[in-house]
């Protein structure tokens, strides 16, 4: 039989007990993208950092670059310090900043002080911006001249400057006024089939599209879509050039970012947890979310207990209670999502409270009357007691609808007033509320018709 292909992280853990350090480099170039990536996440912490230390330090820089954010920075800070410091040196700048932020500001501060002082300095000044905006996200390695500089100037420093700007890359120079500020953008097509003597403000595009520092990463991702441009100028309250924000990182980014909104809502703590992680790591990350979830619960399945004789007496309950319960649950996280999603994209504010309760409350009376019906239907047919407990059912199913949609459309709004982030705190209020509800609603309303003699006799 033909042996079975060793796969990539067999192949790399091969080569790093034969100290191949030349096979291991040539190895990881020839990978395809993303399964760099792949790869380390399939290697224990011990071999990610022999295989960092048996690389040279740009081809290690190349290597995290690859990684997300967190995982780059979970492999850097197992390493020696003069080690990590650099390897971050040879890292585009706001890849840098994106690492040196996810490290703990201690051991931050330690590589700092070992990496270059030209490259330190530059990454304190990205490190002043939140993250999760163009001064967070921006590169500082970009070709910008005077708007009085001529042609033939520019075609020199270019040429004399060659090898420093061929890593530039980029398909625009960046025009700026005597006092620093953005006036324009300029092709290089257009500098290179121009007059040597002509000043570039002539040539130049005037009042390019540009995002302040502080602009969010919703609101890149936004301008992106709506403006296909490789990257954007960044510039600061004065209108000074500060860098340029890459569409591909914005997309990279913006990728992340709803992976960890989507496992904040899974009730993994920071939004982050990768299986090469300590194994205690990853159980802490859950355990506070399953706990809480766990003492909700019980706090919610509590309302049965105030009922039993009512159970007694319709054991059928015990069949519907959990799925008017479970679907009231899925039509609020709907309603969670869609909230979260508005709020991310500026559509809707924390006080737009009416706003939101209206357009969700008329969905939830469609569906809930509609798959209430049917519900109910249902529980009239295998229900010795017929139309009445189809009507206990259904309504229930109904009224427990219509407060998921308003909570999940509601809650929040009312987190990101209190400044919690909606994607964590959401989902465990949203469900013990409604199962609350349910619980209490088609028990409430199964006694009163006990109590009137229409079912249960």
């Amino acid at each position: 039989m033909p042996e079975t292909p060793m796969q990539s992280w067999e192949q790399i853990r091969l080569l790093v007990e034969e100290n191949d350090a030349q096979g291991l480099s040539d190895f990881l170039d020839a990978l395809p993208a993303g399964e760099t990536a792949r790869a380390f996440s399939r290697l224990d912490e011990e071999a990610c950092n022999q295989v960092l230390l048996l690389l040279e330090p740009e081809d290690a820089a190349d290597i995290i670059e690859e990684m997300t954010d967190a995982q780059g920075a979970d492999i850097i800070e197992d390493l020696p310090i003069d080690e990590a410091a650099s390897i971050i040196d040879e890292m585009e700048s706001d890849r840098r900043a994106d690492i040196l932020g996810e490290l703990h500001e201690d051991d931050a501060e330690a590589i700092l002080k070992q990496m270059d002082p030209e490259e330190a300095q530059n990454a304190r000044a990205l490190l002043q911006y939140e993250p999760d905006t163009a001064g967070g996200m921006m590169i500082t390695e970009f070709l910008a001249y005077g708007e009085d500089d001529t042609v033939a100037r520019i075609q020199d420093d270019l040429h004399s400057h060659a090898a420093e700007e061929s890593i530039i890359g980029g398909q625009y120079i960046y025009v700026y006024s005597a006092r620093g500020a953005l006036v324009g953008v300029l092709r290089f097509r257009d500098l290179f089939f121009a007059q040597p003597d002509k000043p570039i403000k002539s040539l130049m595009i005037a009042n390019p599209i540009f995002v302040f520092t502080n602009t969010s990463l919703e609101e890149l991702n936004d301008t992106f879509e709506r403006y296909p441009f490789w990257a954007l100028p960044v510039v600061d309250e004065a209108g000074k050039l500060q860098g340029v924000v890459r569409q591909v990182d914005v997309v990279e980014e913006w990728g992340e970012e709803q992976g960890r909104t989507l496992l904040r809502m899974g009730g993994i703590a920071f939004g982050e947890e990768f299986r090469n992680m300590p194994l205690w790591e990853r159980s802490t990350r859950r355990l506070s979310w399953l706990f809480l979830n766990m003492i909700l619960s019980m706090v919610a399945a509590s309302v049965v207990l105030g009922h039993q004789e009512t159970v007694d007496r319709l054991f059928i309950l015990v069949f519907f209670m959990p799925i008017i319960c479970n679907m009231s649950g899925c039509t609020g996280n709907q309603s969670v999502a869609v909230s979260i999603r508005e709020l991310a994209l500026g559509l809707i504010k924390p006080e737009d409270f009416k706003h939101v309760w209206f357009k969700e409350i008329q969905i939830g009376l469609i569906n809930g009357l509609l798959l209430g019906s049917a519900l109910g239907l249902i529980a009239a047919l295998f229900s010795q007691d017929g139309a009445i407990m189809g009507a206990v059912i259904g309504t229930a199913f109904a009224v427990n609808t219509l407060v998921a949609v308003s909570l999940g459309g509601l809650i929040p709004l009312l987190l990101r007033r209190m400044r919690i982030d909606p994607a964590l705190g959401a989902p465990p209020m949203l469900t013990t509320l409604t199962d609350m509800c349910g619980f209490f609603v088609v028990l409430t309303l199964a006694r009163a018709a006990i109590e009137a003699g229409l079912i249960g006799g």
